[in-house]
């Protein structure tokens, strides 16, 4: 086997692994969260949840794959062999996956809105032709296909080029981009007329909506936001060399998913304020249907910083969508690589001729597939119900376990501390939090996130 790649430099380290948390849960479900829940009161809510859960996990899956060196699934195995424990890594694998299967045919749409946009095709359009649009596409049977198979792609070309090469060399190239394109984006939208209540809104938190629900719920886009429970994580630190401080990196990589949460917020409040709009509807509906109005409707006096903004902001969502999936890719590539001794560029296809087959089903369940359901859902929720409501709590429960119980403690002190190399005070704390604190704070997660808790109430 030949020799295994490392990122190259510290910053191209920080900046993948800050690319695989940032996403489109960046761009749509923090809002509407944030909108739901008590505007800033959620936001510090969200962050005291990113301290206290977020980066314990982060740091876990950062050591058990930088020790190992390995993908997610040997890393268990490495540490753990001949234990049940391997199957913790096999279950990130196979979220990852099975989530890339759904999230490409999302990410394929936003090339078409970006295309739309660029084509000035929003100009002139009513709420409702707005709808209709959308409707239109997402049912239809051709276009919506040939947009996922261009993104799978897109991220299958970063894939076959390497570590270095592919992964950290985009990432230095589409995080900047994506950094760029969202403070100006932000710059416009606060200087709407009436963008001043979208931002009080932001910053004015209205703690008398914060209850269980709401504090469930920031736990729960904490957990998504940061890319815990697939693999991701783990699979990325296995290319980190031995000085790269975990610790650093997890609150480098938590400050950068927050802040870029927080500026997409910054630029959906105000410009829909602006125009008498709040923006909580759920996913699809605030990123295809809601903002191009908005767009439209507080820019209607300019129509070519309209056409700007808009062309803009469906590029951020791209970019915020491809580093995403270059870290779910890479996670099932470096697994098939490494555990059936496949080239690289073997397994990165077969894994793209995966995504591609599932994600057709997916795709067409908005359509012509539309009436096969299970619980009311179609074959697309199927998936997403499955990896993010079930998977993700559960992989990220048995991660917490695994790290605060069954990983030898001086073994996560070295790698916490790099062998001594830094101070690391806050060990006993870590680990006490995954012991006692993260399991249950996870299981409530996946108990609100597949109803149980609401049927208790």
């Amino acid at each position: 086997m030949s020799k295994r790649e490392n990122f190259g430099t510290k910053i191209g380290a920080v900046l993948a692994a800050a690319g695989s948390a940032v996403g489109l849960g960046n761009i749509w479900r923090f809002p509407i969260e944030t909108g739901k829940n008590g505007g800033a009161a959620f936001i510090l809510v969200y962050i005291a949840c990113i301290i206290l859960l977020g980066l314990p996990l982060m740091m876990s899956e950062f050591l058990i794959g930088r020790n190992t060196q390995a993908n997610t699934a040997r890393a268990y195995q490495k540490l753990a062999p001949g234990t049940s424990w391997k199957w913790v890594g096999r279950l990130g694998v196979f979220t990852a996956f099975f989530i890339m299967s759904y999230y490409g045919v999302i990410a394929g749409w936003t090339i078409e809105y970006a295309v739309l946009a660029i084509g000035n095709q929003f100009a002139g359009k009513t709420p409702a032709e707005f709808a209709q649009v959308f409707t239109d596409f997402s049912s239809s049977t051709w276009l919506p296909l040939l947009w996922m198979v261009v993104f799978v792609l897109m991220t299958h070309f970063v894939i076959v080029k390497g570590v270095t090469k592919g992964i950290e060399r985009w990432s230095k190239v589409l995080m900047p981009m994506l950094f760029i394109i969202i403070m100006i984006l932000v710059g416009c939208s606060v200087t709407l007329p009436n963008a001043s209540e979208g931002v009080s809104f932001l910053l004015k938190p209205e703690w008398s909506k914060v209850d269980g629900s709401v504090v469930l719920s920031a736990m729960g886009q904490a957990f998504f936001s940061l890319s815990l429970g697939m693999g991701c994580l783990c699979t990325y630190a296995s290319y980190f060399d031995k000085n790269t401080s975990l610790g650093k990196t997890a609150v480098q990589v938590c400050v950068i998913d927050t802040i870029i949460a927080l500026m997409a917020g910054f630029i959906i409040f105000p410009s829909a304020f602006s125009v008498g709009i709040r923006p909580e509807e759920s996913g699809p509906a605030l990123l295809f249907i809601t903002l191009p109005n908005v767009f439209q409707q507080a820019f209607a006096g300019a129509p070519w910083i309209a056409y700007i903004f808009s062309v803009m902001f469906y590029l951020l969502v791209i970019v915020a969508a491809l580093t995403s999936t270059i870290s779910l890719h890479e996670v099932v590539t470096s697994y098939m690589a490494e555990e059936f001794h496949m080239p690289r560029k073997k397994a990165a296809a077969w894994e793209t001729g995966g995504i591609i087959f599932f994600g057709i089903f997916c795709s067409l369940s908005f359509g012509v597939l539309s009436g096969i359901t299970v619980g009311g859902e179609n074959i697309f929720g199927i998936f997403d119900w499955v990896a993010a409501k079930i998977c993700l709590p559960v992989g990220g429960m048995f991660i917490s376990l695994f790290a605060g119980w069954y990983l030898d403690k001086k073994l996560f002190r070295d790698e916490i501390t790099n062998y001594g190399e830094s101070r690391a005070p806050y060990v006993k704390i870590l680990i006490f939090i995954l012991r006692y604190v993260a399991p249950v704070a996870i299981l409530a997660i996946l108990l609100n996130e597949i109803g149980v808790l609401s049927l208790l109430n």
